[in-house]
């Protein structure tokens, strides 16, 4: 039996309660109405998600929360209606509707204060430990980078907290989630990953759930309200392509998987240049592909390094699938495209000579590390380039920020 509902997923049923009797509160055509809709919808989903995968022998609860997302939904779509037509039956309808999810909601969150079995107490480090604050920093790094890049030079100081903000909850989020997912394979994958929160039993899966889908819903709701909408949307599609495309589907089936995943870890830059500018041009593009190529001789250099446990737990990485010799030529070819990627913000007139400069140095270096472990492909070398490829994108993107700052 799972244990009862947890704190994160109490705060966010009534969360949702709030914010769908706000919806319903401030009528049809106001601002702050729309903008309520969507926050709410992101709460409800994650109580609904919550209840359906955390919590499947608490059917009362399942129910009532799907049913509030449902009835929410359907209230969404009459207002659709209502903006076309001004109907008067649509209009008593769609009123009628908000009470009746508000109410629903309500239960949901009723049913999550009902007893159940307690779950051990975890500690504080645990829960920081499944946000992988250290993926995270670099991640925000990017997402900064984008924004600095976006606004031609520094953001005002509320929209750069509300967006790293959001984003660090959006990462914190789909980690959490994916430590749930990978917690068969972190125990067969030795010392490493074996001693992580739910692998090793200190947070029960049902917990961390919670707390994974508590913070994607919060991140969305700090990037709609103090951003914009269109970096909430893209921080969600993040998320989503992040744990159930890479994480859930292809880092378990195909040795392409950190090709295609990688998109997952590219958006973070994308969701900064959208929470800048508000919109998505060719420059935003630019900077999801140099992560989007980055990613693969970044990864590729890790999984040289830790090649047997990814054979113990199954995991088709490309050193396990095609061998170390043809895992080695693998970054070579990415880390070339890489490097011409790198080029094209220049070339697009979107930086100028300080990135320039940057990136072919850096990504010189990139290379003739690369081509030493294709040499020599031994783990000293795969070490060196793995911890290279950190400080690689880490300055690449400090060079794009500072350019537009010193260039104007």
């Amino acid at each position: 039996m799972s244990p009862a509902p947890g704190p994160w997923l109490r705060l966010l049923s009534l969360g949702a309660v709030g914010v769908v009797a706000l919806v319903v509160a401030t009528g049809e055509h106001a601002l702050p109405h729309d903008a309520a809709v969507l926050v709410a919808l992101a709460l409800l989903g994650g109580v609904a998600l919550a209840a359906r995968f955390g919590h499947p022998d608490r059917p009362e609860l399942v129910l009532a929360s799907t049913l509030a997302l449902g009835v929410f939904i359907v209230q969404i779509g009459l207002g659709g209606v209502l903006a076309l037509t001004d109907s008067a039956w649509a209009r008593a309808l769609h009123v009628g509707l908000g009470a009746v999810s508000l109410a629903i909601a309500a239960i949901a969150a009723a049913a999550c204060f009902r007893g159940g079995t307690t779950a051990p107490r975890s500690s504080w480090r645990d829960y920081m430990t499944l946000t992988k604050p250290r993926i995270m920093s670099l991640l925000l790094l990017t997402a900064a980078g984008g924004m600095l890049v976006g606004a031609r030079g520094v953001p005002s100081a509320g929209l750069l907290a509300a967006t790293l903000g959001g984003l660090a909850l959006a990462c914190g989020g789909a980690s959490a989630l994916n430590h749930v997912i990978d917690r068969d394979i972190d125990r067969l994958m030795g010392k490493r990953t074996r001693g992580r929160p739910v692998a090793a039993g200190r947070i029960p899966p049902a917990r961390a759930l919670e707390f994974g889908l508590a913070l994607s819903a919060l991140s969305f709701v700090v990037l709609a309200s103090f951003a914009n909408v269109l970096a909430a949307l893209l921080a969600v599609f993040g998320n989503l392509f992040y744990v159930l495309v890479y994480t859930r589907w292809l880092k378990r089936s195909t040795p392409q998987n950190i090709v295609i995943g990688g998109a997952a870890g590219a958006v973070p830059p994308v969701v900064g240049w959208a929470a800048a500018t508000g919109n998505l041009t060719l420059p935003a593009l630019l900077l999801f592909l140099i992560v989007f190529f980055w990613t693969p001789p970044h990864f590729w250099a890790l999984a040289l390094l830790i090649r047997r446990e990814y054979a113990a737990a199954r995991v088709p990485m490309l050193p396990v699938v095609k061998g170390e010799p043809e895992t080695a030529r693998s970054i070579v070819r990415y880390t070339l495209l890489m490097i011409a990627v790198t080029v094209l913000p220049f070339l697009a007139h979107t930086v100028g000579w300080i990135y320039l400069a940057s990136a072919l140095l850096l990504g010189g270096l990139f290379l003739l590390l690369a081509v030493e472990l294709l040499r020599e492909t031994t783990p000293a070398r795969a070490r060196r380039l793995f911890t290279y490829s950190l400080a690689y994108l880490a300055l690449l993107f400090v060079a794009l920020a500072v350019d537009p700052i010193v260039l104007g």
